[in-house]
Order: C-alpha cells, then structure tokens, then sequence
C-alpha cells in the first residue's frame, strides 16, 4: 500500500509540475504576493501607522499563506474534475491500488507543495521582506498544513459534485474566495454586523486564520485548541459527505 501511495505520489508531482501556468499559480504567485506587498508597504508607508506595521507584520504573511492553501484546494478540484472526465479515475480504479489511496495520493501532494511554497516564502522573506520577526517557522508551517489539510476536504466535496472540469476552478473560487472577506483578516470578526458574524463563525477559513495568526504572533498552541478542533470538525463533516457523493466517472 506505501509502496504504490508513494509511486502514485511522485508520479502526481511530476504531471504537476510539467504544467508551468498550474505551478506558478500554485507555488510561486503566493510568494510573489507576500514579497510585493510588503516591500511595497514597508517602503512606501509610514513606518508608525499602527493598522500599516500590524498587517505586514501579521496580516500579509497569514493573507499569502491563505492564498497558498486555497490555491492547492482550487487545483486539487480542478485536476480531480479533469481526471473524472478524462475517465483516469475509471481507470485507476480498476488497478490494484485501493481507492482511498488513490485520493490519498493526490492530497499528499498538496500537502509537499504546500510546504515547498512555505518554504520558498520563508527563504524571500529572509533576504526581502522588510520587516524583522522572529517568527516560530515550524510550528506556523505544522499550523498550515493543518489549516491546507482541512481546506482540502472542502475540495473534495466540491470535486465530488461539480458537474464538469470547465466549471470545477470557477466554482471552487465562487465557493472559497469571498470567505476571505469575513475570516477576520481584514476587518475584526467583533466589528461585523450579527448575522455576518455567525456567518463568519460557520466559515473554516475563519478558523484557519485565527491559527495561523496566533501560531506567527508566537501564542501557545494550548490557545487555539478550539480552532484545531473547528478545523478537525470541518475535515471528518466534509470527508464523511464526499466519501457518500463522490463520483468516479
């Protein structure tokens, strides 16, 4: 079973990989985000606005880690869509690898990818960023990770219903993008009128985006248990529905 999740992995990477626009969107546009902005912040901003000084120490690197997961969830429902209508899901299944190791393998890879982009973000943001914070790498890095791991299940279900590979990337951003809006990034969950507030409150991302930004602001982890949990909670609801809808062909 290791030996064929491993193979099946790797060769995943490879098709990946061999389509430029699809890495660049993936690995390299979040990065250039996070560089970008906050040169552009640091540079050209005054250096005591407190809202300026907050967002780029806090608020960009969580906004390009946010981007970074959501980016691997809008190419894990393409490619799952695409492979669907392609008949390789039909095919795969039929070889000796059991299903759940064939979905496994696909998540595994947005997993290393999304490491090798938090990676990269960290080597830029050593030598460009213009800020100066200690900043606990691997403990953010095991927080978004996380964090991608139960976006991922959001993919799936989505992957599992969307009708064709035309409408999966358009659909998933619809679905995705605007929680951005009301995750608490931007503007205070406490500020937001009541019935967007217990929107926000439903919303996995908002979850995300309290651990990311605690785990980078150096809190304890025993202080998002509850964010953890909402995220555990997110993966096993969307896993469980998926594994009824999903469709191989």
């Amino acid at each position: 079973m290791f030996r064929g999740l491993f193979k099946l992995t790797w060769l995943e990477i490879k098709i990946f990989l061999r389509e430029p626009m699809g890495a660049f969107g993936s690995i390299l546009f979040p990065v250039l985000i996070f560089i970008v902005v906050g040169r552009w912040l640091g540079g050209r901003l005054p250096s005591n606005s407190m809202a300026v000084s907050g967002f780029v120490r806090v608020g960009l690197p969580v906004l390009a880690s946010v981007l970074i997961a959501l980016s691997g969830v809008l190419s894990l429902v393409t490619i799952i869509s695409i492979y669907r209508e392609g008949g390789i899901l039909r095919r795969l299944r039929a070889t000796p690898l059991r299903p759940h190791t064939i979905l496994t393998a696909h998540v595994l890879v947005k997993l290393v990818l999304t490491l090798v982009t938090m990676a990269l973000m960290v080597l830029a943001g050593k030598r460009y960023y213009p800020v100066n914070v200690d900043v606990p790498v691997f403990g953010f890095a095991v927080a978004l990770l996380i964090s991608t791991w139960s976006i991922l299940s959001i993919g799936f279900l989505i992957a599992s219903i969307v009708p064709t590979a035309r409408f999966a990337q358009p659909i998933g951003a619809a679905i995705l993008y605007p929680m951005i809006a009301l995750c608490g990034l931007f503007i205070p969950l406490d500020s937001l009128p009541p019935m967007l507030h217990a929107l926000a409150r439903a919303l996995p991302l908002t979850y995300a985006v309290s651990l990311l930004q605690g785990i980078w602001k150096g809190e304890a982890w025993s202080a998002h248990l509850g964010d953890v949990a909402a995220l555990v909670v997110v993966f096993t609801i969307c896993t469980a529905l998926s594994s009824k809808v999903f469709r191989w062909e």
